[in-house]
């Protein structure tokens, strides 16, 4: 089965879409998608997911994660029952919050506003999490989602970003079919910020990341893992993501793409 990369080159980190080429056909269009062809919806699986992968089957190809899958992946309520005890506990109603808790992340199913860390992310007490989510609920992409509180967990801290965002030891992981392909530091947009040498995804330890991979399991084929060092020095895991959608982080494109190409050759 040949496999092409449907690409959206204007969400594309720089240099990417060329290194994609070297490894596979690349179209920008899915008129151009051949019967047969498995495909990588490179930063096209949105926004309009379910009828992306309808029209694939109408063109006899054959989308590498299913709806079903992307659905998984895109919405922490789905996957956070599969890592509970290695993820932060999760509150999906407001209502159900503890009063006398704290402190406090909140985010949409899908998407945050961490770099608004101060006003839209971090709530230190339930009062300071009414306010942080009715900023939210005015957001243009975020007020359209579910919003969910988890715990805070306080984090190896390597730097501090703008609005207070506490830069942390936290690296992604794209894996395909159970394997990790490829892997670096998450924090791409502060390396100048960091008061260390650029940390290593290795420091993650196999088999906690074989945990997460196996109770994963085949819910999704193509995703990412986000993966934090705690301040107490254990890891959990902060997100998982369509591996499609995903931005690459610190993992280097011509490590990603070769092993994607080697995977599904």
């Amino acid at each position: 089965m040949d496999t092409v990369i449907y690409f959206r080159g204007a969400l594309a980190e720089e240099g990417e879409l060329e290194i994609a080429r070297q490894h596979f056909r690349v179209v920008e269009q899915r008129t151009l998608i051949k019967p047969g062809e498995l495909v990588i919806p490179r930063y096209s699986a949105l926004p309009y997911n379910h009828e992306l992968c309808q029209d694939l089957q109408e063109l006899g190809a054959i989308p590498i994660n299913t709806h079903r899958q992307h659905a998984y992946v895109a919405d922490l309520q789905n996957w956070y029952g599969d890592l509970t005890g290695v993820t932060p506990q999760t509150w999906f109603r407001l209502e159900d919050v503890p009063k006398l808790g704290g402190p406090f992340i909140l985010k949409g199913a899908t998407n945050s506003k961490k770099l608004l860390w101060s006003t839209h992310c971090y709530a230190r007490d339930y009062m300071t999490a009414l306010e942080v989510h009715s900023n939210l609920l005015r957001d243009g992409v975020v007020g359209q989602q579910n919003i969910y509180v988890r715990e805070y967990i306080p984090l190896r801290r390597l730097a501090v970003g703008l609005n207070g965002l506490p830069i942390s030891e936290e690296y992604r992981f794209f894996i395909l079919d159970g394997k990790v392909l490829a892997s670096g530091f998450y924090w791409s947009s502060h390396l100048d910020d960091l008061e260390c040498e650029m940390p290593d995804s290795r420091d993650v330890p196999e088999s906690f990341l074989q945990e997460v991979i196996a109770r994963v399991g085949d819910n999704v084929r193509f995703w990412v893992v986000d993966i934090a060092r705690t301040d107490r020095d254990n890891w959990v895991v902060i997100e998982l993501n369509d591996g499609c959608m995903s931005g690459l982080s610190e993992v280097r494109a011509e490590d990603l793409y070769r092993a994607l190409a080697d995977a599904t050759r």
